[in-house]
C-alpha cells in the first residue's frame, strides 16, 4: 500500500467512526428533540479549536457477541476544546453507539482525558448521555465507573468539573455527575435516578414515570441534584459559557476581571426605595443585588431549589463574587435545612477557586417545627457554619434588616471570619426579634399589669431602642461600618481592592471533618 492508499485508507476509517452509530441512529436521536454528541461539541466550543482524542479506541470484550461487534469510540468522544478562547477538556457520551453504554475502553477515554484536565489544569466539561454500564461487560463497566468517580474525587477543588445531563442518566451513572461542581439539566431531555421507573414497580409496587422520577424540573425545584435548569440544550451552553466566564481554570490561578463593564442601572438609593418601611414586609432580595453589582453580571446558582435563600455569581468593577443572601420573598428568609446545604456547597465552590464572598443578610432565624428538627437542621445548618468558618478567600458581609440568634452567626458574621462586615442602619442585630424579645424577659411585667397590651407595646419598643438596631454591635467592634445603602456599593469595591491580597495560613493537618 502507498502513502496515498495509506492516506486514503485512514480517512475512510475515520469517516466511519465520525457517523458514531450511523445514520439511522443519528435521525432517531433528532426525532426525539436531541442533539447528537458531536452536534453538542461543536455548539458549546468556539468554532474550530476541538482537538479530538482516542477516536480509533476499541472494546476488547468477547462475551455475548460483543466481539462481533464495532463500536465507533466505543460510545464517548474525547478531546481538548476552547470556549471564549480558553481551554477545557471534554467528554461527550454518544447515545447512537450502543445507548452511549459504559464499558472498559469508554471508561478508560473518559478516564485519560480527566488525568489531562488535571495535569493541565483546565476545566472538565462532561457530557452525560447513557444508557449505563455495558452489561455484556459485567465487573469491567463497574470497575471502570469507579475509576472515574476517584478522579472526580481527585480533581474536586482542582480544576472546575461540569455536568451537563442531556439524556438518561441511572445507576451508578448518576454519581460522577454528583460529585462534580455544576450539573446541567434541560426540560423533558435529562433523566437522573439511581433506580429507574420500572425497577421501583416491580420492587415496591410504584407506579411513576421517568419525568416526575428524576426529571430535570424534579432535581430542580425538589432534589437539589441540578445546578442550571434550561428550556433547551442550546440554552444550556450558553449557560456554561457564561459560568466559565467566572471561573479561573484551576485553584491556582485567579479569576478573570471583566474588562468592560457598566454600574448598576438602577443602584441603591435610600431606604424607602431599597426597603419597606414596615420590616415585616417582604420584599426580592434580587432586586438588592442587581442595585449593588455590575450590570447584569449577576447570574443565579440553583435558581429554583431552596428559594428563601439566593446564591450565584456576578462582578463588582469587573472582578467576580460569589453572592450568598437571604430571600425575604420567601419563608421571610429564614435558614432551613435545604438553604443552609445549598449555602454551603456554594461557599465552598468559592473558596476553592478563589472567588470573594459577599453576604447579604436578611433572616429572622431558622426554620422552627418538628420537621426541621427530625430532617437534621442542627446537622445541616452546621454546615454552612463550617463552610464559612473554613473559607480563606475574602469575605464580606452586609447586614441590611434582621440578624436574628443563630442565624446571624452563620451568615458569615465577624465571628465566623468575615473581613468587613457593613451594616445598614435598618440593621435589627439581636437575639431575637423585639416582639418575642420583649415577651420573654419582660413577662412579669406585661401578666401583672392593669393594661397587659399596652405594657407589651411600651416594652417592645424599649427592646427596640435597645437592641434592633446596628449600633450596639459596632460599639462592640462587630460591625466595622454603618453606612447609607446607596454607599454599598463603593464600600464593596475599597473591600475588594484591599482583600485582594488576603493570605491566611491554615493548620497543618489532612483536613476538617465536614458535618455531613
Amino acid at each position: 500500500m502507498n502513502l496515498v492508499d495509506k492516506v486514503n485508507d485512514f480517512l475512510s476509517r475515520a469517516s466511519r467512526l465520525l457517523k458514531g452509530g450511523g445514520e439511522a441512529s443519528i435521525e432517531r436521536q433528532k426525532k426525539i428533540g436531541k442533539l447528537n454528541a458531536r452536534e453538542r461539541l461543536d455548539i458549546i466550543l468556539d468554532k474550530d479549536t476541538f482537538f479530538e482524542t482516542d477516536l480509533f479506541v476499541e472494546h476488547s470484550a468477547k462475551d455475548f457477541g460483543m466481539e462481533k461487534k464495532k463500536l465507533a469510540g466505543d460510545g464517548v468522544i474525547t478531546g481538548f476544546g476552547k470556549v471564549e478562547d480558553r481551554p477545557v477538556a471534554v467528554f461527550a457520551q454518544d447515545f447512537t453507539v450502543a445507548g452511549g453504554s459504559l464499558g472498559k475502553a469508554h471508561a478508560g477515554k473518559i478516564v485519560k482525558v480527566m488525568d489531562s484536565a488535571g495535569d493541565m489544569g483546565i476545566p472538565l466539561i462532561g457530557i452525560n448521555d447513557s444508557g449505563g454500564a455495558r452489561i455484556q461487560e459485567g465487573v469491567d463497566s463497574l470497575c471502570g465507573y469507579g475509576d472515574i468517580f476517584y478522579r472526580n474525587t481527585q480533581l474536586s477543588g482542582y480544576v472546575p468539573q461540569i455536568s451537563l445531563i442531556l439524556g438518561p442518566c441511572a445507576g451508578g451513572a448518576v454519581y460522577s455527575p454528583a460529585l462534580t461542581d455544576f450539573v446541567f439539566v434541560v426540560d423533558k431531555i435529562s433523566n437522573m435516578f439511581i433506580t429507574g421507573p420500572q425497577v421501583i414497580k416491580s420492587v415496591i409496587g410504584e407506579e411513576i414515570n421517568a419525568e416526575e422520577l428524576g426529571g430535570a424540573k424534579t432535581h430542580s425545584v425538589t432534589t437539589g441534584n441540578a445546578h442550571f435548569y434550561a428550556e433547551t440544550e442550546s440554552e444550556a451552553f450558553e449557560q456554561i459559557r457564561t459560568l466559565l466566564s467566572f471561573l479561573p481554570p484551576n485553584c491556582n490561578e485567579k479569576p478573570p476581571v471583566a474588562e468592560k463593564f457598566e454600574a448598576p442601572s438602577e443602584p441603591l438609593k435610600d431606604r424607602n426605595v431599597v426597603l419597606p418601611n414596615d420590616r415585616k414586609k417582604s420584599y426580592d432580595v434580587k432586586r438588592i443585588i442587581r442595585g449593588i453589582v455590575d450590570e447584569s453580571s449577576f447570574f443565579e446558582v440553583q435558581a429554583l431549589f431552596a428559594k428563601n435563600i439566593v446564591v450565584g455569581f456576578a462582578r463588582i468593577d469587573g472582578k467576580p463574587v460569589g453572592v450568598i443572601a437571604n430571600q425575604p420573598k420567601f419563608l421571610a428568609g429564614v435558614l432551613d435545612v435545604d438553604a443552609s446545604d445549598k449555602a454551603a456547597r456554594f461557599i465552598r465552590f468559592c473558596d476553592s477557586f478563589n472567588i470573594p464572598l459577599l453576604t447579604l443578610v436578611d433572616t429572622p432565624g431558622y426554620l422552627p417545627g418538628t420537621d426541621q428538627e427530625h430532617s437534621g437542621i442542627i446537622r445541616h445548618g452546621a454546615k454552612l457554619l463550617y463552610a464559612y468558618s473554613e473559607a480563606t478567600v475574602p469575605k464580606f458581609t452586609v447586614v441590611m434588616r434582621k440578624a436574628y440568634g443563630g442565624a446571624y452567626i452563620a451568615m458569615c458574621s465577624r465571628h465566623l471570619g468575615a473581613n468587613m462586615v457593613i451594616a445598614w442602619p435598618m440593621a435589627e442585630i439581636a437575639v431575637m426579634g423585639p416582639e418575642g424579645a420583649a415577651n420573654i424577659i419582660f413577662k412579669k411585667e406585661i401578666t401583672t399589669s392593669e393594661d397587659p397590651e399596652k405594657t407589651r407595646q411600651e416594652k417592645v419598643r424599649e427592646y427596640e431602642e435597645k437592641f434592633s438596631n446596628p449600633y450596639v454591635a459596632a460599639s462592640r467592634g462587630y460591625v466595622d461600618q454603618i453606612i447609607e445603602p446607596n454607599k454599598t456599593r463603593d464600600a464593596l469595591i475599597h473591600a475588594l481592592e484591599l482583600g485582594k491580597t488576603k493570605c491566611r495560613p491554615a493548620y497543618n493537618k489532612r483536613h476538617g471533618n465536614l458535618p455531613l
